[in-house]
């Protein structure tokens, strides 16, 4: 069934692929196509936008209506995407950069608007292809090749800070957490808004090696013990919480949708055209 699905949605011509072996990109990108699958949506009517970086790649080897666009721009992009076709099913995969750096005004602004699209943020911790750089998103004290000592930053925490830009859907999933990383890409999905999925992911080859865990599993096994399920952080102290990430669907609400406000305003003004 699964290699079905995957020959379905994956440009055959493009395999093998680029990646690392036991990079967590791959992971992602299967429970997109599985979650494709059951959403039942034509191939024609979804829509997938990458930057640059590792999980840019992503756009090339789906069989979808695809954009691989400059670093950082994923998002600009995808809103003139749906702001053209509000009809197409939208979802934008960035990295640590395209989301989180020189992407970040993007994201927060994408969020404020809350235009109705999915955007799949793949954290590994690290700017992995270009040589091991440490992102915004390297914790403190972890090592890369522009950290030699530890990085001195606090690293961005993705989930409050798109619930604070305004995001109306949120949730964080590990690699090591497949059913369920399907599971909420489907609800952001069918979320109507501004939908972000976290997926925290591994990178052995930039990450790993440089921080003792070296093997895909290693990073694997590191995530599932600093991660507690939306569940049981409910019933934790923040002192319990302390260096944990929390995964699940972390926010889901209503608000009104910037393609669809938008589509009024335009309304009024033909009118305002057609009186004088």
């Amino acid at each position: 069934m699964l290699d079905t699905v995957y020959e379905k949605y994956i440009r055959q011509d493009k395999i093998p692929h680029m990646w690392c072996p036991g990079c967590g990109n791959g992971t992602v990108m299967g429970s997109f196509c599985q979650a494709v699958e059951e959403l039942g949506y034509d191939q024609s009517e979804v829509v997938v936008v990458s930057g640059i970086g590792c999980s840019g790649r992503i756009s090339g080897y789906l069989d979808f209506n695809t954009l691989h666009t400059t670093h950082g721009r994923a998002l600009g992009f995808a809103t003139g995407i749906k702001l053209a076709n509000p009809g197409l099913k939208v979802f934008v995969f960035m990295g640590d950069g395209d989301a989180t750096a020189i992407g970040g005004n993007h994201l927060i602004h994408a969020c404020r608007r809350n235009i109705d699209m999915t955007a799949i943020i793949i954290n590994n911790n690290i700017y992995g292809m270009t040589g091991g750089q440490y992102s915004p998103m390297t914790p403190k004290g972890m090592y890369a090749t522009t950290a030699r000592y530890g990085s001195v930053d606090g690293n961005f925490d993705i989930a409050n800070l798109v619930t604070a830009a305004g995001a109306t859907y949120v949730a964080r999933v590990g690699t090591f957490q497949v059913p369920l990383m399907k599971n909420l890409i489907m609800k952001a999905a069918r979320h109507t808004g501004f939908s972000v999925v976290e997926a925290l992911s591994q990178c052995p080859t930039n990450f790993g090696r440089r921080n003792m865990m070296a093997s895909p599993t290693g990073i694997m096994m590191w995530q599932r013990e600093h991660t507690v399920p939306v569940d049981t952080a409910r019933g934790m102290t923040p002192e319990e919480l302390k260096g944990k990430l929390v995964t699940g669907e972390l926010r889901n609400v209503s608000a009104c949708e910037y393609v669809t406000e938008y589509e009024k305003v335009i309304e009024r003004a033909m009118k305002e055209v057609d009186q004088s």
